[in-house]
């Protein structure tokens, strides 16, 4: 799966048009105050198995074994949209290069950057125009964000990072949201006339549980490769049961049909969050990934993993993480010392520290 080609649209145009259908009374509105934020992630990762590569197979984010990296550096600026707004995210990085892959000009420095209008339709219908982060998955892609440092291979594989396009957000019920996307593709890379859907729909019955049911679908290559139409659903079930404790699963499917056969790939990924204290936390992922096809890691494969991770707290600002992670696939795709590809599994050792602001 080519999850990270080039980006195909200009923002402006975009930005300016959800300022346009805000109306021209905005500008006359008191506007919030611009608030700043952002942070520094750096991360030390070891692989016992010294792979010749220099690198942890099949990881998107955490790749480089026994440097030091930092891996991600944020300055974010957004005004709360009362009712016109905006969100920018400038990053450097090689996390930030994974995400970007291959994107020219000034707009590889931007990881977001769109405009937000709320309108008054019902309840109140926001309108998001320019680049943001997907909807799908249930982890995100700031490290700071997410139970775990490291992130799955459903993450990092079976859905996209970011799009290019407009998003529309309406709360349906006091615990209902519904939300429409319509974007050039899959990180915004596609490069044809076609578009990419995506629909959620959010339920939260209660502070203890909520549901999200994602769809997204479109032709995700170049005209001159395939025009076949990629659709992937997702279900993410959320519990918390106590203050302190944390349940979640998030189960993908994904299907692209090709003249040979249709592909297909599975991810069951589930996790476990507990807050021992104000400063201290335990989390626990545990996911099976199949690519039958090789379609999406490009080998035939099972994979599974078992991540536990520590995370300290010993200021607002400062996050500490360690964590292990154990690979395991039904091919021999992680190298070691001797091979680029020996080894059927691989443990990682990780220390990440991430400073907020």
């Amino acid at each position: 799966m080519k999850k990270k080609n080039r980006l195909s649209l200009s923002l402006y145009p975009s930005m300016v048009l959800a300022l346009l259908l805000a109306g021209p009374s905005f500008a006359q509105d008191t506007l919030p105050p611009v608030s700043i934020a952002g942070f520094v992630d750096a991360f030390y990762s070891y692989n016992p198995a010294k792979p010749a590569t220099g690198t942890n197979a099949l990881r998107n984010f955490d790749v480089a074994d026994n440097q030091f990296v930092v891996s991600q550096a944020e300055v974010s600026l957004s005004r709360v949209a009362s009712p016109v707004g905006f969100h920018i995210d400038a990053d450097y990085g090689p996390a930030s290069d994974m995400i970007q892959s291959g994107t020219q000009g000034t707009l590889v420095i931007l990881q977001q950057a769109f405009a937000t209008a709320v309108l008054p339709v019902g309840s109140g219908l926001t309108l998001d125009a320019g680049k943001f982060f997907t909807g799908m998955g249930y982890e995100v892609v700031k490290t700071k964000d997410n139970f775990n440092y490291s992130r799955s291979f459903s993450f990092a594989w079976s859905i996209p990072y970011y799009h290019v396009g407009v998003r529309a957000t309406y709360p349906v019920t006091g615990n209902l949201t519904s939300t429409l996307v319509v974007a050039n593709g899959w990180n915004n890379t596609v490069l044809n006339r076609t578009k990419t859907f995506h629909l959620c729909l959010l339920d939260a019955p209660s502070p203890a549980v909520s549901f999200g049911v994602n769809w997204i679908g479109g032709q995700e290559e170049a005209d001159s490769i395939s025009k076949s139409f990629r659709n992937v659903v997702e279900g993410v079930l959320t519990l918390q049961p106590t203050e302190n404790l944390t349940f979640a699963v998030d189960l993908t499917y994904g299907t692209e049909p090709s003249p040979a056969a249709t592909a297909y790939w599975r991810a069951a990924v589930g996790y476990v969050k507990y807050q021992w204290t104000e400063t201290s936390a335990f989390a626990i992922r545990v996911e099976g990934y199949w690519d039958p096809q090789g379609f999406t890691t490009g080998t035939v494969q099972d994979l599974s993993e078992v991540t536990a991770t520590y995370d300290y707290r010993p200021a607002k600002s400062l996050i500490l993480r360690a964590e292990y992670r154990h690979d395991k696939s039904t091919a021999t795709v992680f190298s070691d010392a001797s091979s680029a590809a020996a080894n059927a599994f691989q443990n990682t050792f990780l220390l990440g520290v991430i400073v907020v602001f």
